[in-house]
């Protein structure tokens, strides 16, 4: 019993110590942004914090108050916010896990961090399993960028600290985390101009998601480490003697690349890693006045320039026209002596702030009138979706992600003034952009002096001038081609008023049917009558009944009982679907149970999904369906990001059974130089490969380059990674990819 006195107490110490270093550590990281006053509100907000949380352990083991210091921290030192931030952040977790009110918050620390707090409480950590109460939650989120923009700040923060946590958590819920923030947050903080944040965001969620992938990457950066390190140490020495001579204040800074855009770059470009020439970007920080930077930076790139060549089509100017996020920086590639490209960012430090802590840097120098309207500009966007506020939340929250990854094209109106919209926008979207009026009567523009549909690709410089008519109204085809939120919120919402205004005539024309067959016109016989014809609604169902694509006559398949619908067959094969999809969620545990494939699983049918052919070997998870059981899929599957995040209630854990030999459809994509006899070569691998069968083969060549598509029966990852093995090593072939 003494011994596990002392150890109790040796733990207490060894936790007394981490949280008192925890704290010095975000008071270092504060430092520069308060004063006595602010220190301690902030003292004050930790003592709370500190007695609230008492005890309680985080899933790692360690005491949860390091949770909430480790978030403020974040929001000081990683996005430059202030005292009010941070003691919001102390506090976040206080209302919705101890006993502290919003009441005792407001006594305490004031209006303005309660309501912050509340911000925060209305949205959980991890989303509800439910996938309508997911998306409203995702919602509520958004939400809060139109209100106070600090509580998706610390919610951002939150998340962060989560992700770097996340190897304390269950395999299956990593996946679910990771999928969640590559679903909504990495792109929420890139919209927010978190670059950092972003790129770190990515690199967890990668290294979870294809931690083979990762290690390799991992592992051939490190051995180029010393390389590209004397590599840059070469290539900066003139350019930093030449910052030199002519008086700069500058720093010269070398970024590699992240693991998941090379992995990227080597797929899109269909490179190798050695191949890849920017995996680094050498970056040249000046400090000035702020009425001189875009002239210094020019400057700059004309010393930079006097050594070594630059490629014309790789110069981009966000200084003179910045990035949606507030991004300012001048960007070009430039050919060194050892005849590699080099990407070269030349920026002011205000400028290099605001692209590693976004928005938060922005109120700091919110005297720029470009940042600050671009970012206002954005915020008004949020605003006008959020507008009808009977839009589905899932559809809101598709509409609200078009704009947060895309890139930007620059398009004038006949008066020159300057519109900024993502890339691929078309006539109709500038047409929105403009105002909802001019674009729900648009009926086409002249860009550039000639005359374009309303569907018309715009580029950037493009003048446009909209051509209008009052008969004109909005048309369901339209929400194909625009790419903004904005057009697609209001043209959906004017489809809805439309509907609604034929739907009524539907409704009157359903009324008089029902007269004829004398039955009442209840809601339950509508409902009856819904079920009959498959609709979704009532709405719908009037809708389709005004236009005609609904034939009345069959409701006389329907009987009528005690002056109510029943109907003459078995109910609707939609209905049956439904109670089969509730009936499987019922009995599964999906936190406990686990499907083996090749064993029976609780007698519900499973099978494997076609958009990925899983095969034995493969990380998987099953997922059950609306309409089709339940379906396995590999945890790389390009649907399962959107399956985990938006519908994890029906995500199962799954896993192979290992004495199981079945062979499984794989499919592989061969790529390389066409040469006479390399088919054969790659046939006769498949022909003399032990019990290998072959669904189909194609092969295309193309200017001396081949292309093969080879679908085949494999028993294992095993099996197939060593018959990629053997094509890899065929002489002209360049790269084999499962697809």
């Amino acid at each position: 019993m003494i011994t596990d006195g002392l150890k109790k107490d040796f733990e207490l110490e060894q936790d007394r110590t981490a949280i008192l270093n925890a704290y010095k550590g975000l008071l270092r990281a504060s430092k520069h942004i308060r004063d006595k006053e602010d220190t301690k509100l902030i003292r004050k907000a930790f003592n709370v914090a500190l007695e609230a949380h008492g005890s309680t352990r985080r899933k790692s083991g360690e005491p949860y108050i390091l949770h909430p210091i480790a978030v403020a921290r974040c929001c000081a030192e990683e996005m430059g916010l202030g005292t009010t931030a941070i003691v919001c952040a102390l506090l976040h977790d206080t209302v919705e896990d101890t006993y502290i009110s919003l009441q005792d918050i407001e006594d305490l620390f004031g209006l303005k961090v309660r309501k912050i707090i509340d911000g925060l409480t209305k949205i959980p950590e991890v989303f509800d399993d439910n996938v309508s109460i997911q998306a409203e939650n995702f919602r509520k989120l958004i939400l809060t960028i139109s209100d106070d923009l600090r509580v998706t700040f610390i919610k951002i923060a939150d998340r962060l600290h989560n992700m770097r946590t996340i190897d304390s958590m269950r395999p299956d819920k990593r996946l679910k985390i990771c999928s969640e923030t590559e679903f909504l947050y990495a792109p929420l903080a890139h919209r927010l101009g978190f670059n950092t944040i972003k790129n770190e965001f990515e690199d967890i969620i990668f290294k979870y998601k294809e931690p083979e992938i990762y290690r390799q990457i991992e592992s051939k950066l490190e051995k180029s480490k010393e390389i590209r390190q004397r590599f840059i140490r070469q290539f900066t020495h003139p350019i930093k003697k030449s910052l030199e001579a002519n008086n700069f204040d500058f720093t010269i800074k070398a970024r590699t690349k992240s693991i998941p855009s090379i992995f990227k770059k080597i797929q899109n470009k269909n490179v190798t890693f050695s191949e890849i020439y920017d995996i680094f970007a050498v970056r040249i920080v000046f400090d000035g006045p702020v009425e001189e930077e875009k002239e210094t930076a020019w400057r700059i790139y004309s010393l930079v320039t006097d050594f070594y060549q630059p490629n014309p089509d790789r110069l981009r100017d966000w200084i003179s026209i910045p990035k949606a996020n507030g991004y300012e920086s001048l960007h070009t590639t430039i050919m060194s002596p050892t005849g590699k490209w080099v990407e070269v960012q030349i920026r002011s430090k205000r400028m290099d702030e605001i692209a590693e802590k976004g928005y938060a840097a922005h109120w700091k120098y919110k005297e720029n009138s470009k940042i600050h309207s671009t970012f206002d500009r954005w915020v008004g966007e949020v605003r006008d979706l959020l507008e009808d506020p009977k839009a589905n939340a899932e559809e809101f929250i598709s509409d609200f992600k078009l704009n947060l990854f895309s890139d930007e094209i620059f398009i004038f109106t006949p008066n020159g003034d300057l519109r900024v919209l993502p890339k691929d926008s078309t006539t109709l979207d500038f047409a929105f952009d403009i105002h909802t009026d001019i674009g729900l009567s648009c009926i086409g523009a002249k860009v550039n002096g000639k005359l374009m549909p309303l569907s018309h690709i715009l580029t950037s410089g493009d003048q446009v001038e909209i051509i209008r008519s009052q008969k004109q109204k909005p048309k369901e085809d339209w929400l194909k081609f625009v790419v903004t939120a904005r057009a697609k919120s209001k043209i959906k919402s004017a489809l809805n008023e439309e509907q609604k205004k034929v739907a009524s005539d539907g409704k009157e024309i359903l009324k008089r049917r029902f007269n004829q067959l004398k039955i009442r016109f209840t809601s339950e016989n509508v409902k009856e009558v819904e079920r009959f014809y498959q609709m979704p609604n009532a709405t719908e169902l009037y809708y389709q009944i005004a236009k005609g694509k609904i034939d009345l006559k069959k409701l006389r398949e329907l009987e009528t009982k005690n002056q109510d619908f029943v109907p003459a067959k078995k109910a609707p094969q939609q209905q049956k679907t439904q109670s089969s999809l509730e009936d499987i969620i019922s009995c599964v545990d999906n936190k406990k149970d686990t499907i083996v494939i090749g064993d029976d699983f609780l007698n519900f049918d499973y099978k494997l999904a076609n958009c990925c052919s899983p095969i034995p070997g493969d990380s998987v998870f099953g997922f059950i369906t609306a309409t089709d059981g339940i379906k396995i899929h590999r945890t790389n599957c390009p649907n399962a990001t959107q399956l985990m995040s938006n519908y994890a209630y029906r995500v199962i854990k799954a896993t192979w059974k290992s004495n199981q030999l079945k062979a499984r459809l794989a499919a592989l994509i061969i790529q390389g130089i066409d040469d006479v006899g390399i088919v054969n070569d790659i046939t006769n691998i498949i022909s003399s490969e032990h019990e290998i069968n072959m669904k189909s083969i194609s092969f295309e060549s193309n200017d001396g380059v081949f292309e093969g598509r080879i679908k085949l029966f494999v028993y294992d990852t095993e099996h197939l990674d060593k018959l990629v093995l053997k094509f890899e090593q065929i002489d002209g072939v360049k790269s084999v990819e499962r697809i």
